[in-house]
């Protein structure tokens, strides 16, 4: 029987995910999405060879086995703890949104099910967790992002910056990604990913440039261990819709779900 998924919004990460679920994955089938115009929503999915019911965020986790998260943050906390008490598997791709809400790991835990966080737009995180089991000494990672990706950031808004005025790179941030997580919370997902693949977020460093020089969402990231020392170099393709986001978030999201019911994979 195939493991029926639910996607929570239709943006650059939820409709590829959706329309590749359509096409007729084995041992996937697409139950659900929803997005908050749900008459947009009928309306994007009603060319699709088997359009799918677009319900309320509420009524996924009652159709779905794993429910896929690429909403608003805001939504994030009520999503989840429905989707976990039910008994169903949570993807976030609002990773930040789950720092202020650790304990919904224990919750998880207490129904029997997961908490599956996607690769997202970053590479490395299979090292970076088979490093965790001896001892790593630091990691630091470090992202430069197009101005306009940057633009609507809570933190470039607080402080009144003009980013579309910039002729030189600005570095906006230079701290811990769990201090990164509360100025930037939309824009260092990949960041909050990685923290949790390896010394947690209070221990890995984090610096975020806006950078008029770079067209695409560039980062990098070095890893010191006592197993292992590696720099990676990251220079994702933002997508048109979602600039800060990069394309190849939705093509992870289809191979974690893919992972779920494959009879071979390779990686974590």
């Amino acid at each position: 029987m195939a493991l029926k998924v639910a996607i929570c919004g239709l943006g650059a990460v939820g409709m590829p995910v959706a329309r590749w679920l359509d096409t007729g994955v084995d041992g996937l089938a697409l139950a659900a999405v929803s997005a908050r115009d749900q008459a947009r929503a009928r309306g994007r999915v009603s060319e699709f060879r088997n359009p799918p019911p677009v319900l309320s965020f509420e009524q996924l986790p009652e159709v779905a086995d794993v429910i896929v998260e690429c909403a608003p943050p805001a939504l994030f906390a009520e999503l989840a703890e429905a989707t976990l008490r039910a008994g169903k598997i949570y993807m976030p791709l609002s990773v930040t949104s789950l720092l202020p809400r650790m304990d919904l790991i224990d919750l998880a835990k207490q129904m029997g099910t997961r908490i599956i966080i996607p690769t997202g737009a970053i590479v490395g995180l299979d090292a970076v967790r088979a490093a965790a089991y001896g001892e790593i000494y630091s990691v630091v990672m470090k992202t430069r992002k197009p101005p306009k990706s940057l633009r609507d950031a809570k933190f470039v808004v607080e402080q009144g910056y003009d980013l579309d005025a910039l002729t030189e790179p600005l570095m906006l941030y230079s701290g811990t990604v769990a201090e990164a997580a509360s100025m930037f919370p939309a824009n260092v997902n990949i960041a909050v990913a990685l923290a949790f693949a390896g010394i947690g977020p209070e221990r890995t460093l984090y610096e975020i440039w806006a950078d008029p020089g770079v067209d695409r969402n560039s980062h990098t990231v070095s890893v010191d261990a006592c197993s292992t020392r590696f720099d990676i170099s990251i220079a994702g393709v933002p997508t048109l819709e979602t600039p800060g986001t990069g394309k190849l978030t939705p093509l992870s999201v289809m191979a974690t779900l893919e992972g779920l019911v494959t009879s071979f994979r390779v990686g974590t």
